[in-house]
C-alpha cells in the first residue's frame, strides 16, 4: 500500500512520474537501452535536458528576460558557495531566517564581507524578520523563500534598489506565484518538488555575471555551464529526467498558479486543524506559517506515543520533526494529495477523541 508521504525530502513525487521513470530504467524511449546507461551526449537525452530547461523557464514565466536555466550537481549546499564566488566582490547581505541561511552566510563569508541584515534566530527561527533594508553598497541580497526545519516562509520579498537579489527556493519552488523576475539567481535542489536528489536548478539572469575581479574554477563559473548547456560535465541524467517528467505533470496541472490553489487547499486544512485542536498548538508564527511545511507541538507529551501509534495505523510517514525543533513537520510538497492532508488530520481529531 502507498503510504501518506509526508517526508521533508527526499519526498513525494507523482505517481504518474514514477511509472514513466520506472519504465524509462528498463527501456528509454523504445531504444533496447536504460536512461541509466545512455550517453549524455546521445540525441534522446539532449532532448530530455533541452525540454526541463525550457519548462522550468517557462513555468516561472520568464521567457524572453535574459534567463538561462541550468541543472547542476552539489545541491543547495554547493549552491551557498557558487552564488557568491560568482557574485561577491565586497559585500553580500543576506538575510539570515533559519539554518540553511546561516550556512549559507558561513560559505559567504570565505569570499567578503557579510552584512546579515536579520537574524529570526532570538527566537529560534520561528518568524520572518521584517522591516528591514538592503544596503546599497551590496553586491547582492540573499535571502532563504520557505524554511523547512522551522516552518517558515517569506510571503513578502525586500525591494532591493537594483541589488540582485539571489533566492533559495529549495523547498517552495514552482508552488506558488511569484514574479520571478525580481530574482537574479534562483537555485533549489531537486528533491522537494521538483524530482529525485542528485540535481540542482539555478535559473540565472545572464548579465549579473562577469563583473567580479576573481579569477573562478570552471566548475563553479555559472557561466562555464551556461556555455555548455549544464553539459560540462556528465549531468545527473536520470535525475534530469525525472525533474523533466515532473515540470510536464506541473504543467498539465495549471502550471504555478493551478497548484497554488491546491497547496493552498491542504495548508488551510492543517493548520485549521492545529489551530481548533486543543492537543497541538502551531511552531511558526501565524503570519509566515509556510505552506509546504507545517510545524507543530503536542502541548502534553503523554500523547506521543498514542499519536504515533494511530499515524502509523493510518499508514502516515514521515512527520517527526527536525532534531532542532522536535514535535513535528507535515511537508506539503506539489505532489502531495489533499487526501493525504485529510487522512493526518483525522488521526489528529481521533486522538482527541481518544484523549
Amino acid at each position: 500500500m502507498k503510504k501518506h508521504n509526508f517526508s521533508a525530502g527526499p519526498c513525494i513525487l507523482p505517481q504518474s512520474v514514477f511509472e514513466q521513470a520506472s519504465q524509462a530504467v528498463l527501456n528509454f524511449n523504445n531504444s533496447g537501452l536504460s536512461i541509466l546507461e545512455i550517453s549524455h551526449r546521445s540525441k534522446d537525452f539532449v532532448a530530455v535536458m533541452d525540454e526541463a530547461q525550457k519548462l522550468a523557464i517557462e513555468l516561472l514565466g520568464l521567457e524572453g528576460k535574459g534567463y538561462k536555466a541550468l541543472f547542476l550537481q552539489g545541491g543547495a549546499s554547493t549552491q551557498f558557495l557558487m552564488a557568491a564566488y560568482n557574485l561577491l566582490e565586497k559585500k553580500a547581505a543576506y538575510l539570515n531566517t533559519g539554518t540553511w541561511s546561516s550556512k549559507a552566510i558561513k560559505e559567504a563569508k570565505l569570499f567578503g564581507e557579510v552584512e546579515e541584515v536579520a537574524s529570526s534566530k532570538d527566537k529560534n527561527f520561528n518568524y520572518i524578520p521584517k522591516n528591514y533594508s538592503v544596503p546599497a553598497d551590496a553586491d547582492y541580497f540573499h535571502c532563504t523563500s520557505n524554511n523547512t526545519i522551522f516552518g517558515t516562509q517569506i510571503k513578502d520579498f525586500p525591494t532591493t534598489g537594483g541589488i540582485p537579489m539571489v533566492c533559495d527556493m529549495s523547498s517552495d519552488i514552482f508552488s506558488r506565484k511569484l514574479d520571478f523576475s525580481k530574482f537574479s539567481i534562483i537555485y533549489a535542489g531537486a528533491q522537494k518538488n521538483m524530482g529525485p536528489a542528485g540535481t540542482t536548478l539555478v535559473v540565472v539572469k545572464e548579465d549579473i555575471l562577469g563583473k567580479i575581479s576573481r579569477e573562478i574554477p570552471s566548475m563553479l563559473d555559472y557561466q562555464t555551464h551556461i556555455g555548455k548547456d549544464s553539459m560540462f560535465n556528465t549531468p545527473p541524467v536520470f535525475a534530469v529526467y525525472t525533474s523533466m517528467l515532473t515540470l510536464r505533470w506541473l504543467k498539465e496541472k495549471g502550471g504555478v498558479e493551478g497548484i497554488q490553489k491546491l497547496n493552498e487547499e491542504k495548508a488551510a486544512l492543517i493548520y485549521n486543524e492545529i489551530d481548533r485542536n486543543p492537543l497541538f498548538e502551531g511552531f511558526a508564527a501565524v503570519e509566515d506559517r509556510s505552506m509546504m511545511n507545517a510545524t507543530f507541538n503536542l502541548k502534553d507529551e503523554k500523547y506521543k506515543d498514542l499519536f504515533e501509534d494511530l499515524a502509523k495505523a493510518a499508514h502516515i510517514n514521515g512527520i517527526n520533526g527536525h532534531r532542532s525543533v522536535g514535535g513535528y513537520r507535515a511537508s506539503m510538497y506539489n505532489a502531495l494529495p489533499l487526501k493525504s492532508v485529510q487522512t493526518l488530520v483525522n488521526v489528529m481529531k481521533e486522538l482527541e477523541t481518544q484523549a
